[in-house]
């Protein structure tokens, strides 16, 4: 028992630590900002913390602080059990438990504090919850609702496709099931985002905001607040965790789809390509994270068994796979209608090429031990469903086999992917890259990507039949170029304020003063503050 009790009093300790130093620093902002008749700037992020400090939860928290020391009036859109359900707090194993609210509630009273925090609560609207409930799921995957008198371009809000995202994203899958508790959700849901855009909308009546800063704008409350912005002309900026640990990425844009305006110009000096080296070196053995997850805990060296599989055959193929939940993939379905429609066309394509050793792999992400984040449409169930494990040239890696992927590069005749950063690297690897969906890179000459399905295929073919490739000249330096940019000029360091807490991607605030978030003192709070107040570009010098 008193093993069980230590640990647990120290957490509480250590977070009520944490919770004393954002109330310290949110003080001394307070105390320092100086007062202005600006225009305010809104921020708005309910789905990515309910009990400490996450990541863009800290990421937003800081930049509001920074944009008040400018002299910027910062207003905070609030929810204060605002929502029936919410992203972050249903149970995906049983969406009819209680919401945390309450806890949530208590953090936010300690992020807020001596901030301008606007609450809004949850007011059920009986119409359109009446209309809601005689719906198949494809109708509400569709539903748009008539706006009354907002004086907007859109007489609809597209309830329905602003929320399918977070609904897969919750549910962890694509292909949802037009079963009732699938649609108990979808309409909780809508219901939960209609709420947000009424209150939403009063607010920026009320403030007549200049900009508003937005998490990640794919979970419906933010998308639908980034929606109403857009349709009022309101400036709108979105972030995420950047490519490095601890780092930011802000935008105009998307953050999810990643989007980088490289410049034509941009060459990478030595030093430069000996820091991008250095960076490729860790992630070749596996020593890398992603907000705040290492998804490789070892990499394994290709075992005998599989050199002498791989010696009966006259090529290799590694096949990379993604999350189908991850809130990058509605912005990588353009040719294929989602990841496994591309895998459908892979299969047909091993089972036409028995001469060629496949490799699928599942990306390390897709089973996240210890987590609520395991997909429940895995590509382990897509192999299973269609016999593929039965194949003689197909060897599959699941999530938890930790096998080099870039062993497999190096042997390869060409690499294919979905979306995966692995398909920038094996580029730099000096690989050619056949890719299925739309990635942040593939708008630059870095990989092959057809952009209909047929022509996927008849790419696919002449490179499996084709007696040797070619790989464009440029391309490894472009993507060199790309990836350095990526990583060195979009995202922002906050190591400075933040170090890791207790779970993955959570964080607490380091010990340092107000005078910290001043842009002379931070280059990440510069390039943040350059962009959302002087039309910048959120780019580090």
């Amino acid at each position: 028992m008193k093993d069980s009790f230590l640990p647990k009093l120290k957490r509480g300790l250590d977070r009520i630590a944490a919770d004393m130093r954002i109330v310290r620093l949110s003080t001394q902002v307070a105390q320092h900002a100086p007062h202005s008749d600006q225009r305010p700037v809104v921020f708005f992020n309910a789905s990515t913390r309910i009990l400490g400090l996450s990541q863009n939860a800290a990421f937003s928290m800081l930049t509001s602080f920074a944009v008040r020391l400018e002299g910027v009036p910062v207003v905070h859109f609030v929810c204060q059990r605002g929502m029936s359900r919410c992203v972050l707090g249903t149970d995906q194993d049983d969406p009819s438990a209680p919401m945390p609210c309450d806890t949530c509630v208590r953090q936010s009273l300690v992020v807020y504090n001596k901030a301008d925090a606007r609450f809004f609560t949850y007011e059920q609207d009986g119409e359109l919850a009446e209309a809601l409930a005689k719906m198949s799921l494809a109708e509400l995957m569709v539903y748009e609702h008539p706006i009354p008198t907002w004086n907007l371009p859109s007489p609809t809000l597209p309830l329905g496709s602003l929320v399918l995202p977070g609904i897969r994203w919750r549910l962890r899958l694509h292909n949802l099931q037009d079963d009732e508790t699938t649609r108990t959700l979808y309409r909780e849901f809508m219901l939960s985002a209609w709420n947000v855009a009424r209150k939403f909308s009063a607010l920026l009546d009320q403030t007549d905001p200049q900009a508003a800063v937005i998490f990640n704008g794919q979970f419906f409350p933010e998308a639908t607040a980034r929606w109403l912005c857009r349709q009022r002309g309101i400036p709108s900026y979105t972030h995420e965790v950047g490519f490095q640990p601890l780092t930011a990425f802000f935008t105009p844009g998307e953050a999810t789809a990643s989007p980088v305006d490289l410049p034509a110009d941009f060459a990478l000096s030595p030093e430069q390509d000996a820091r991008l080296d250095a960076y490729l070196e860790n992630r070749f053995h596996g020593k890398f994270s992603m907000a705040g997850i290492r998804f490789w805990p070892e990499m394994k060296r290709l075992d005998e068994a599989f050199l002498r599989k791989l010696a009966g055959f006259e090529q290799l193929v590694p096949v990379f796979t993604n999350v189908i939940f991850d809130t990058s993939q509605p912005h990588s379905n353009v040719v294929f209608s989602n990841m496994f429609a591309w895998l459908d066309v892979v299969l047909e394509l091993v089972k036409a090429h028995p001469e060629t050793l496949f490799v699928i792999r599942a990306h390390p992400d897709e089973k996240r031990p210890n987590s609520r984040k395991q997909a429940r449409e895995t590509v382990e169930g897509w192999v299973r469903a269609h016999g593929v494990d039965s194949l003689p040239n197909v060897v599959f890696y699941d999530s938890g086999e930790y096998v080099s992927s870039y062993e497999l590069i190096q042997r390869s005749k060409f690499v294919m992917v979905y979306n995966s950063s692995i398909g920038l690297e094996a580029s730099i690897m000096g690989a050619a890259v056949l890719c299925g969906g739309k990635a942040r890179y593939t708008q630059y000459p870095t990989v092959f990507f057809p952009q209909t399905v047929t022509d996927f295929r008849a790419q696919a073919e002449a490179f499996l039949t084709a007696d040797r490739l070619e790989v464009p000249a440029g391309r490894r330096l472009e993507a060199r170029r790309f990836l350095y940019y990526q990583l060195f000029r979009t995202s922002l360091p906050f190591e400075k304020f933040i170090v890791p807490f207790y779970r993955p991607g959570m964080v607490m605030l380091k010990k340092f003063g107000w005078h910290e978030l001043k842009p002379e003192s931070s280059p990440a709070i510069k390039a943040i503050l350059d962009g959302l107040l002087r039309d910048g570009e959120f780019l580090l010098g």
